[in-house]
């Protein structure tokens, strides 16, 4: 791999070009607006900054890795990449809109990889000519510091594609594991109906959301509780997450409590939006009002 597109410059997409510009990787990320563009080099630049600050990251390491960095609104740009890494909202008829007018652009030997927390890459392998150059790799939040990405093989995807994209996953300096092609993957295929329990739980009765943080955080060993955690993922997100994997699976277990649709509803996303489980205008946070 030689120069690497990452697709998406949210949460997601500025956390992987961060982690290949910081492996020295160049590497040219687009979004639809220079808005977009900012807040994504913005956040780069203050992840960074913290990276520097605890010595984990020296300053010329730092300016370097920013200095491998392009930005552009152009699709077209990406086409002479080695890959390109998609990180997009959770929809497939947007992801495979992008493929498909990439598909047209990048020439036979670009490899394509989905940073998808849920769909089957099939499916958006179908939309292109070149299912046999197409995994996935699934980063998680945030990137700079989670040390795992799950590499997803598709029955249509080559060995040669598979092996370079495992190293190029290993090079960012992560550790992988390997997962058969099916909705959830590995980690969501079991995180998210404890999730989902939590949630309801909660709407049971059971306890208090500061409670049953408490109680898996002490008693099971987790670094946060699980309503923490649904605000760093984001509360849309996670709906969108069991939307589609109680589409494929049809278990209840990946059926999203009302309580989480009322919380989309309303714009309580979790830490993105400021308020979700927890009220982040106080420090520290504090329980919020629910829907």
């Amino acid at each position: 791999m030689r120069s690497i597109s990452v697709l998406g410059c949210g949460l997601m997409g500025a956390g992987i070009a961060q982690v290949c510009a910081t492996a020295g990787y160049p590497t040219l990320v687009r979004d639809v607006d220079q808005a977009a563009l900012a807040r994504g080099r913005a956040s780069i630049e203050k992840s960074l900054g913290k990276l520097v600050e605890k010595a984990k990251l020296s300053p010329a390491d730092r300016d370097a890795a920013l200095s491998r960095l392009r930005f552009t609104t152009d699709l077209a740009a990406l086409r002479d990449s080695d890959l390109v890494l998609e990180a997009v909202t959770e929809d497939l008829a947007l992801k495979n809109q992008l493929w498909t007018a990439l598909d047209a652009l990048c020439p036979p030997g670009t490899i394509f990889a989905s940073n998808t927390s849920s769909i089957p890459i099939h499916a958006m392998a179908a939309a292109t000519r070149r299912p046999d150059r197409f995994v996935g790799l699934h980063f998680f939040n945030p990137v700079p510091l989670m040390p795992l990405v799950e590499v997803v093989r598709p029955a249509a995807a080559s060995r040669e594609t598979f092996d370079r994209s495992l190293a190029f996953a290993k090079s960012l300096g992560k550790e992988t594991v390997v997962a058969k092609d099916a909705p959830g993957f590995i980690v969501n295929l079991l995180l998210v109906p404890y999730l989902l329990d939590a949630v309801r739980a909660l709407e049971h009765g059971v306890a208090t959301v500061t409670d049953i943080d408490s109680a898996m955080r002490l008693g099971c060993g987790y670094p946060m509780g699980p309503f923490t955690l649904l605000d760093v993922v984001g509360i849309d997100t996670t709906v969108r997450i069991s939307e589609i994997m109680f589409s494929e699976y049809q278990d209840p277990r990946y059926a999203a409590p009302p309580l989480l649709h009322r919380m989309v509803a309303r714009g309580s996303y979790g830490r993105k939006s400021g308020k979700g489980f927890y009220d982040y205008s106080a420090d520290p946070p504090v329980p919020a009002a629910l829907p």
